[in-house]
């Protein structure tokens, strides 16, 4: 039986808006993780036969295919191709699916998957914004089924918070405990080996030590009327994550060793105006197509786009929220969107491989009412 093996996973720190980071050229980013995972891996470069990065708002220094320009700005060979991935914020997470899927096929041994985002130099939603109507009122079959109703991220968490009644009070306390495990794990140590310095830049920017649930309870809400304030929702961020993902043959081939197997991926797609729900029924089917329970599932990475998002997550599947975003997640650490899918592998391969713990779940809430779900195997 064929398998996809995760040979290596690093990332930059995660740099806040207008942070450390914020000059950086995308392809630079990316060539720096490119350049990291080679180079810790032992890995032949001219060996790779696909670089699969994940990038949202693909405009300005992100356009060009930046998968291909990250790889070339490595100084990596030029017969290496790449591709850029855009599955909004699953973007990454879905560039390890197809980069396994790849290696699971039989048609490569050797894929690498990551993904990189500058927030601060391609605002989010940019690309969006090149069309008046943005890029769903255009559509006379999207109208139809649709109608004008608001797509937006922010509407979505809203409803979330409304339909499994999370009130502001819940979303700031998991708010306010995201920065305390993530600022906790740095404190620790725990983020060091997935973490390639940049230019200075040696930790996450993200995590808050002057928060508090005072301060977040005295934010108003992002709509009039509403329950979600900045507290409770991700980061704007700018980072860069890669992993290698290779064949048995690969790793017996290039003397390589493993970390983890890639033992299910699969996606789904839920309602796209409530937008952020789909991790639900992706992780039920993900489970049921697994032969698994959340009971065996050792660690869990969410992202946390909105924490009503993860909240509703927890109760309907009853994972235990001591498992999930152990290390805190991207309401302290950021979201720099197309980069996040790799960022929490990296993290979640680091993290069982510490504790010992053998299966770990990622998932994500991605535009358009989708979710990609990977199980991982630690080896």
């Amino acid at each position: 039986m064929a398998e996809a093996y995760i040979v290596d996973a690093v990332r930059t720190p995660v740099g806040r808006r207008g942070g450390g980071l914020s000059g950086a050229h995308p392809a630079d980013l990316g060539a720096h993780v490119l350049r990291a995972l080679m180079e810790r891996t032992g890995a032949d470069p001219a060996a790779v036969e696909d670089v699969v990065f994940g990038c949202v708002d693909t405009i300005g220094p992100q356009a060009g295919d930046v998968a291909r320009t990250c790889w070339l700005a490595a100084g990596l060979p030029e017969e290496v191709p790449g591709v850029t991935v855009d599955r909004q914020c699953g973007s990454s997470q879905q560039a390890v699916h197809f980069a396994a899927q790849a290696v699971l096929s039989g048609t490569a041994d050797l894929v690498v998957a990551g993904g990189v985002q500058n927030m601060s130099q391609v605002p989010i939603g940019a690309a969006s914004r090149t069309v008046a109507e943005g890029p769903f009122h255009g559509s006379a079959g999207w109208v139809a089924r649709y109608g004008r109703q608001e797509v937006s991220q922010f509407a979505g968490a809203e409803m979330i918070a409304r339909d499994w009644d999370i009130g502001r009070e819940d979303m700031e306390r998991f708010a306010y405990e995201s920065h305390r495990r993530a600022l906790r794990a740095a404190d620790e140590g725990l983020f060091d080996a997935e973490i390639v310095p940049y230019e200075g830049v040696t930790a996450d920017e993200g995590p808050r030590r002057d928060t508090s649930p005072a301060k977040m309870a005295g934010l108003k809400t992002l709509v009039d009327g509403g329950r979600l304030t900045a507290a409770v929702s991700s980061q704007i961020s700018d980072g860069a994550a890669a992993l290698l993902i290779a064949s048995q043959r690969a790793v017996r081939d290039h003397g390589l060793t493993p970390r983890a197997r890639v033992h299910h991926l699969s996606a789904r797609g839920e309602d796209p105006i409530r937008m952020l729900s789909a991790p639900i029924p992706a992780t039920a089917y993900a489970l049921k197509k697994a032969g698994m329970t959340i009971g065996d599932i050792d660690a869990v990475e969410i992202n946390e786009a909105f924490a009503s998002v993860v909240l509703a997550w927890l109760k309907e599947t009853g994972a235990d929220p001591e498992r999930t975003n152990p290390l805190g997640g991207a309401i302290a650490l950021g979201h720099p969107l197309g980069a996040t899918g790799a960022r929490l592998m990296t993290t979640l391969v680091h993290h069982l491989e510490r504790t010992g713990g053998r299966y770990g779940l990622q998932t994500m809430c991605e535009g358009g009412g989708q979710a990609n779900v990977t199980v991982i195997e630690r080896l």
